[in-house]
């Protein structure tokens, strides 16, 4: 096992010392997927505006109960966008970059940051709109927003490890980009995205037992609550810490014998 986890470190260290490489290729996808367009990324933006505030329109009088309401949609959809992002692109990310893979000696470690910093350019945008509504909402400031901040990039330290867990698991099993893709649609409307538990039913349930809700609250309670989600914290470092194990596993057994499975 030692060695499995020395050789991922390996792959992931001169992936680092690449990181020229990966940022160079994360600024050009994004460059390209909006090329020949009047407003380039900022699509990103209005794309994000639009969900949130449907949502806000739609649902604030149905879920009255929600206090800051748009603050809980606005903090609720950047994560969870990123988190869907991450997750339905990293399936297909060894078959997409087949090509590379088989005709380069790049570590496999470049392909998946170069991943990780495309998502985390795209969320940028995101951002933005998510603090003009935390701007324009009766949400105050108060330094619990940098619990808010760390819990960002406690998620955005997790990603890398999604991602190679889940580029692995597409490249071995072709079927899982769709389940992955189906899972996550139907998942946005069973997460705390936009709606807020009640009751003892199944939607309290769904709350509850859903790994993404404590994601979703570690970003968001600060800001809307003013208090620091301590048992969230501490489950979404456990899980953070389950994938990274999982992602060095995989990374040290099957890095080199992923070529021949794509």
């Amino acid at each position: 096992m030692a060695k499995v986890i020395a050789s991922a470190l390996a792959d992931i260290g001169a992936g680092l010392k690449m990181r020229r490489v990966w940022m160079a290729l994360a600024q050009e996808d994004i460059g390209d997927q909006h090329r020949r367009t009047a407003l380039g990324p900022v699509w990103l933006l209005l794309n994000y505006l639009a969900f949130a505030g449907t949502f806000i329109f739609v649902f604030q009088r149905g879920d009255s109960s929600a206090p800051h309401y748009a603050a809980y949609v606005a903090t609720g959809l950047l994560v969870w966008f990123y988190i869907m992002e991450t997750l339905t692109q990293s399936v297909t990310l060894f078959v997409r970059e087949e090509n590379f893979i088989k005709g380069t000696t790049l570590p496999l470690s470049v392909y998946i940051m170069r991943m990780a910093t495309q998502s985390v350019m795209r969320a940028g945008y995101a951002l933005i709109g998510c603090l003009a509504i935390l701007a324009m909402s009766d949400v105050a400031f108060t330094p619990m927003w940098a619990w808010s901040a760390l819990a960002v990039l406690l998620i955005i330290f997790t990603a890398p490890a999604a991602i190679t867990t889940f580029a692995f698991l597409g490249g071995y099993f072709p079927d899982s980009q769709f389940l992955v893709s189906n899972l996550m649609r139907i998942g946005m409307f069973l997460t705390p995205v936009f709606w807020t538990p009640g009751g003892h039913g199944i939607r309290n349930a769904f709350y509850y037992f859903n790994p993404f809700t404590y994601f979703l609250e570690i970003v968001r309670i600060p800001i809307i609550a003013a208090n620091v989600p301590v048992r969230s914290f501490i489950f979404c470092a456990i899980i953070s810490a389950l994938l990274w194990g999982v992602a060095l596993i995989l990374l040290g057994r099957l890095r080199k014998q992923v070529v021949f499975v794509l």
